[in-house]
């Protein structure tokens, strides 16, 4: 067989600008959903374009990967069922959907406009299991708190029991890991207006010892971290889905005292319009950072609930919620760049 050597050369650069281009389509595909920022307020679209449906969350570290747990409100969910959603990532910024770890109908014959609100789970190293608390409760009057355990942070939870903690009623709860391992519960407690915190068993199943009460300070959501010998505690007021100037206080010790409650921001901007669910810690080998994460309610449509994620300021005993702007964060070093 004859080759022409000549229209083989002729051919070869049209070949060679298709194989480019379809490189170049595959690789747009395939990082089409590749984010590197993270953009507060804006639709939050996860590894397949979805956007992230983990409302009122919690998001903890197991080894090098971060899991989001949270309300899943999506459209087309069945009625007779709660549902929590879970999320892996590896860089804060690109969340991959692991499902729906908690489906659950109403429990111990609640009735059928029962609410299952603000989950958020444990790792225990010890055990290898995670523990899952949330608020459950009916038209707001029941205030319990419910239970939930799993053998690992993506497989499914099982349903334990509802109670109220300690006795008393327990709706917005947030979560937090000390140093030295020792998980516990923030909860707050309508009845004194106030917020307690209770330390968690060695195996987080049960609740061992309430270790603060803050009365009268009308909060809720909130979250703690530890920086710098100094406990902070986050929280929100009482305006239900309406944002409103969230507040702090700290502490030398989570036993108290606590100092008056601050700002986390120009109070007229009522929190650029969120609500804060937790606070999670970045420790890296060149900065520790802290992130503020809220939650931007649509009541009329959960479903479009959009999330404020924004490092805070801290320092000399004061936190600051700066102005939202997109930024990535380097989760080996802890090391924050904004756009």
């Amino acid at each position: 067989m004859k080759i022409n050597y000549k229209k083989e050369r002729e051919l070869f650069p049209v070949v060679a600008g298709l194989i480019l281009a379809c490189c170049v389509i595959f690789s747009a595909c395939s990082t089409k959903n590749n984010r590197e920022l993270i953009e507060p307020g804006k639709l939050w679209p996860d590894k397949d374009g979805n956007h992230i449906q983990a409302h009122g969350g919690g998001v903890i570290k197991i080894k090098n990967t971060y899991f989001w747990y949270g309300e899943q409100r999506s459209q087309g969910l069945d009625p007779n069922y709660r549902y929590v959603s879970c999320y892996s990532s590896k860089d804060l910024m690109n969340w991959k959907f692991r499902g729906n770890v908690l489906k659950m109908t109403a429990p111990d014959s609640l009735a059928s406009n029962w609410v299952l609100e603000r989950p958020k789970v444990f790792y225990n190293e010890k055990t290898g299991k995670c523990v899952m608390y949330f608020h459950i409760d009916v038209n707001y009057g029941i205030a319990n708190m419910g239970m939930a355990v799993s053998d690992s942070p993506t497989s499914e939870f099982k349903y334990i029991k509802r109670f109220r903690p300690m006795g008393h009623e327990s709706r917005d709860i947030s979560q937090f890991i000390d140093n030295d391992g020792s998980a516990y519960l923030i909860y707050e407690d309508r009845k004194i207006w106030g917020t307690r915190i209770v330390k968690l068993s060695d195996d987080y199943m049960e609740l061992e010892k309430e270790v603060s009460v803050l009365e009268y300070v009308k909060m809720e959501g909130g979250g703690i971290f530890h920086k710098d010998g100094l406990y902070y505690l986050v929280g929100s007021r009482l305006t239900g889905w309406n944002p409103n100037p969230n507040v702090y206080a700290t502490a030398p010790s989570l036993e108290g005292p606590w100092s008056k409650l601050n700002g986390i921001a120009p109070k007229e901007v009522k929190t650029y319009g969120s609500q804060t669910t937790m606070l999670l810690t970045v420790a890296g080998t060149k900065d520790t950072t802290v992130i503020f994460l809220g939650d931007i309610w649509r009541p009329e449509n959960q479903h479009t609930s959009t999330y404020l994620w924004m490092p805070l300021k801290v320092g000399d005993g004061k936190l600051w919620l700066p102005e939202p702007q997109p930024w990535k964060i380097n989760v080996k070093t802890g090391v924050v760049d904004y756009k």
